[in-house]
């Protein structure tokens, strides 16, 4: 018997981002669509850019992750338009991205505010941080360096 696709979405709400491991894949907003095609499960992926190395460990962590729960039949295809956007990051992930110590992605292209103490001094160190998809800030009420998850 075949778990509905609700089920399967509550089991890849488990799979943390490899690179941010305090986030899902899911509310990372990287998985697009999962639906059944006859027996076989289609999981469709669309990364956070078409070079984002962490793209393979996904699909591995998703299948490992399927497969133990008895899915057999898998394919994940990776799709990468339309482009993935910061839009996609559910309010809950933004809200454990901060929790993690990461700033989440805002409009206005900085952070909002910092994630360690809240404070709105800030200042941006590097256009670079710990990976591609994030910048490097500095609180000057607390003093301490983060990342800000940059808008794409």
């Amino acid at each position: 018997m075949r778990p509905p696709v609700a089920q399967i979405w509550s089991w890849l709400e488990k799979v943390p981002d490899p690179e941010i491991p305090a986030i899902s894949v899911v509310d990372l907003g990287v998985i697009r669509d999962v639906r059944w095609e006859a027996e076989t499960l289609s999981v469709t992926v669309t990364p956070t850019y078409s070079g984002c190395p962490a793209t393979r460990v996904i699909a591995q962590d998703i299948e490992t992750a399927l497969t133990a729960r008895g899915i057999e039949a898998l394919r994940i295809e990776t799709r990468i338009a339309p482009p993935w956007t910061t839009d996609w990051i559910s309010a809950a992930g933004r809200a454990k991205l901060t929790a993690f110590g990461i700033a989440p992605p805002s409009p206005s292209g900085g952070p909002a505010a910092c994630p360690r103490c809240a404070g709105t001094d800030l200042e941006r160190v590097s256009q670079f941080g710990s990976t591609p998809c994030k910048a490097q800030w500095r609180c000057r009420s607390c003093l301490e360096p983060f990342d800000y998850f940059k808008c794409l």
